[in-house]
């Protein structure tokens, strides 16, 4: 579970609420026509620039700002230097008794252990990770479209209230509810864009970006096993992909 993504979401959208209370009701900020013009408006508009198939995957790809656990890097580097140790003393063959819970080094392993050569192990896992990093990125790209979606729809909404508030400027009773539109639509718009759709494309990336480097380094990893590197000369290479503060320190 990603807590920074449900705190942020949480925490943005209850001091807005908190606002909205203190400057009266919450009752005052509801709208149905506001609500269909933005929310189902915005919807349709995003799902024109996609195919179905993308468009109602997108919730299944959204599940990964919100529940999502990758392996730390530090924890990879350690698991495949145990590996490329009982290469090193039992041969490849020897992987084939080993735990893996990742399920794309368990597939880089299962090459090493079939014996193919190493540019087939490389071409395959190098189009693997592509593969899905484009996958990821499409559920981005329809956040990120509703995000840019929304405030436009928010300012269709508000010009059918004004349309609507000048048509009837000799009833008072129709300027309340067309000015409402008007203004509502806008801040739904505004809302559903960057409390909402821009965050969540934004941690899509995110995620997306950790997932490649994950299998990057994996994929460095394999290849340095199959020709044989010293266990510890191996691990030195990786640790290229941490951070300076999450090296080990040299004595």
């Amino acid at each position: 579970m990603d807590l920074a993504t449900i705190i942020g979401l949480i925490g943005g959208l209850a001091f807005v609420g908190m606002s909205m209370i203190l400057g009266g009701s919450l009752g005052m900020y509801a709208d149905v026509p506001s609500f269909f013009i933005v929310f189902i408006g915005s919807l349709f508009v995003v799902m024109m620039k996609f195919n179905l198939g993308e468009f109602f995957g997108a919730a299944k790809v959204a599940a990964k700002a919100f529940m999502f656990k990758l392996e730390k890097p530090e924890t990879l580097i350690e698991r495949v230097v145990v590996l490329a140790d009982s290469a090193r003393k039992g041969g490849f063959l020897a992987l084939e008794e080993a735990e893996i819970t990742n399920p794309f080094l368990q597939k880089a392993i299962d090459m090493l252990v079939d014996g193919h050569d190493q540019s087939v192990v490389k071409q395959a896992l190098e189009k693997d990770i592509d593969l899905t990093a484009e996958r990821q990125e499409q559920g981005a790209k329809i956040f990120r479209a509703l995000g840019d979606v929304a405030p436009a729809m928010g300012m269709i909404g508000t010009l059918i209230g004004l349309v609507a508030m000048l048509a009837n400027m000799d009833d008072p009773k129709a300027i309340g509810p067309a000015m409402a539109i008007a203004l509502l639509t806008t801040l739904y718009g505004a809302v559903l864009a960057n409390m909402v759709a821009i965050p969540i494309a934004d941690k899509l990336e995110l995620r997306s970006e950790e997932e490649r480097l994950n299998r990057t380094l994996i994929l460095d990893a394999v290849l340095g096993i199959q020709d044989g590197q010293n266990p510890r000369v191996l691990q030195g290479l990786l640790e290229n992909y941490l951070a300076e503060s999450k090296r080990p320190k040299e004595e």
